[in-house]
């Protein structure tokens, strides 16, 4: 993994005050573009807070906030999509770069134990192929879906990390 220099990372459950700090955090729309699978309208607060109340009423999603020195800077989940365990997260773009998403990854995965587990990513999003790539995932399959963030069709990777 790559040295996060110092910096002390840490996952915890999500709790509903987090929300207003992922909504925050997801409303840059080059983010949106990079993931490709996201919703139509970020700013769209009670979509938002209806999308997260489900997932917080689900105990078959597990559900984490990644804490930084203490500050929340994402969320990583694992949620089942198409009957397999998936995996997704989100980072704040002001901390994209540093190797925290391959490190909270790792942390996640030491606790989940779920195998195999997959994941999807836009098959140009390289940064973030990479960080599945650096915790064990391996190419699986190609679909394609419609990206409301790109307004258009998309193909995307799917990733499988078996043990």
């Amino acid at each position: 993994m790559e040295p996060l220099h110092d910096q002390s990372l840490s996952l915890r459950e999500v709790t509903e005050a987090d929300l207003p700090i992922f909504f925050t955090q997801q409303l840059d729309k080059s983010a949106h573009m990079m993931a490709a699978f996201t919703v139509k309208d970020p700013a769209d607060r009670d979509r938002f807070a209806a999308h997260w109340a489900k997932i917080l009423n689900d105990d078959s999603i597990v559900k984490r906030a990644i804490l930084m020195n203490g500050q929340i800077i994402g969320n990583i989940l694992c949620f089942e999509l198409f009957d397999l365990p998936t995996i997704g997260y989100w980072i704040d773009k002001s901390c994209w770069g540093k190797g925290i998403a391959t490190n909270a990854l790792s942390l996640f995965l030491e606790e989940l134990r779920t195998r195999p587990v997959y994941a999807r990513v836009a098959h140009d999003n390289i940064a973030s192929i990479r960080v599945l790539e650096k915790n064990g995932f391996l190419p699986f399959g190609v679909d394609r879906a419609f990206s409301e963030a790109r307004a258009e069709e998309v193909e995307e990777l799917i990733l499988i990390k078996h043990t």
